[in-house]
C-alpha cells in the first residue's frame, strides 16, 4: 500500500492521504507531497492503532442522525408537539420529515468528520465497497461495529435527553417495521431504495462533473425515499439503524428484512455499476472526497480529474 505524508509548515500537524489522492488534483497547488511505502500486513491491530479516529467518526456520524431523527420524530409525531397539532395532516408531517433528515444527511456527510469517515453510517454501504476492493477488510469490520454502536448510542442518548416522549407509542424509538403491505413488500421496497441509492451515488460521486454535488444528491434521495418509501417499510435501507431502534424498543418484527435487503440492494448495484463501467471508475469509497481531508480507502480519487 502507498500512501503519501503532507508536510505541513508545524511538522508535528503531519496527515496522511492516499498517493492517488493528489495525482492532478488542482486544489493542492501549494501541498508538498513526500510518498512513503508501507506494507500491507499489520491486520486489526495496526487498522486500530492508525485509522482509529475514522472509526469514532464513523460511530458519531449515525448516533448523529439516529438523535436527529428521534428528536424529529418527537416533533413531527408526538400529539403532544406544536408542530403536530399545527400540521394535522400525516402526509405533510411525513414530508417535512424526510426533507429534515434529508438535510441532516447533507450536514452529517459534509461535517469535518463527514469529509474524513466518508460518511458511511451504514454497513450495507461499507460491506458494498467491500465487495468492490475499495476498503480494507479491517477497515469494514471496524466501520460495520462502529456503527452499530453509534446507532444504538444515538437513540440511547435521545432517550435521555428528550425523555418519555421517545419512548411513547406514537415514536416508539423511531422503529423500522413494515407496513400494513406485509413484509415481503417491505422488503422489495427496502431492496429497490439501496439500490437506487448506490445505483444514482456511484454514477455521481465518480462523475469530475457531479461529484462535489454528491451529499445534495444522497439527501435529496434520503428526503424523498422517507416521503414517499417509508409507508411501505419504515425506510431504513440500514441494518445499524434499524437495530439501533429496536434494541430499545423490543421491536424485532421482520427484522431479517433490514438486513437482508439492504445488503443485496447494494451489492447488486455496485456489482452492475463495475460491470458496466468498470472497476478503474469507482475512484473511491468515500461520499464527499471534494476536500483536503485524509483519506483511508483504497483511493485513486486523483484520476477523477483525467475523467471527461
Amino acid at each position: 500500500m502507498v500512501i503519501a505524508c503532507i508536510v505541513p509548515k508545524n511538522p508535528a500537524d503531519t496527515r496522511f492521504y492516499s498517493a492517488e489522492y493528489f495525482a492532478d488534483h488542482l486544489s493542492f497547488n501549494r501541498v508538498q507531497a513526500a510518498v512513503v511505502a508501507m506494507s500491507k500486513r499489520g491486520g486489526a491491530a495496526e487498522a486500530l492503532r492508525t485509522h482509529w479516529p475514522e472509526y469514532l467518526m464513523e460511530a458519531a456520524a449515525l448516533g448523529m442522525f439516529m438523535v436527529s431523527a428521534c428528536a424529529f420524530g418527537v416533533l413531527l409525531g408526538h400529539p403532544a408537539s406544536s408542530i403536530y397539532q399545527a400540521v394535522p395532516d400525516p402526509l405533510v408531517r411525513q414530508i417535512l420529515g424526510g426533507i429534515a433528515m434529508g438535510l441532516t444527511a447533507v450536514g452529517i456527510i459534509s461535517s469535518p468528520w463527514g469529509k474524513q469517515s466518508g460518511a458511511h453510517m451504514n454497513p450495507a454501504f461499507s460491506l458494498m465497497f467491500l465487495s468492490l476492493g475499495k476498503i480494507a477488510p479491517w477497515d469494514a469490520l471496524f466501520y460495520v461495529v462502529a456503527q452499530f454502536i453509534g446507532g444504538l448510542a444515538g437513540v440511547l442518548l435521545s432517550s435521555f435527553l428528550i425523555g418519555p416522549p421517545v419512548a411513547d407509542p406514537s415514536v416508539n424509538y423511531v422503529v423500522t417495521v413494515p407496513g400494513p403491505q406485509g413484509p415481503w413488500v417491505a422488503f422489495g421496497a427496502e431492496f429497490a431504495i439501496s439500490f437506487m441509492l448506490i445505483a444514482i451515488i456511484l454514477n455521481v460521486s465518480n462523475s469530475r462533473r457531479l461529484t462535489r454535488y454528491t451529499p445534495w444528491v444522497a439527501g435529496f434521495l434520503i428526503a424523498t425515499y422517507i416521503s414517499v418509501e417509508s409507508p411501505f417499510s419504515g425506510m431504513s435501507m440500514n441494518p445499524a439503524r434499524t437495530i439501533g431502534s429496536a434494541l430499545p424498543a423490543g421491536i424485532w418484527t421482520a427484522i431479517w428484512i433490514y438486513f437482508l435487503a439492504p445488503v443485496l440492494g447494494m451489492f447488486s448495484a455496485g456489482q452492475l455499476f463495475r460491470h458496466f463501467c468498470g472497476a478503474h471508475r469507482i475512484f473511491c469509497a468515500k461520499y464527499h472526497h471534494h476536500n483536503t481531508k485524509r483519506c483511508i480507502f483504497k483511493c485513486n480519487y486523483g484520476a477523477i480529474h483525467n475523467e471527461r
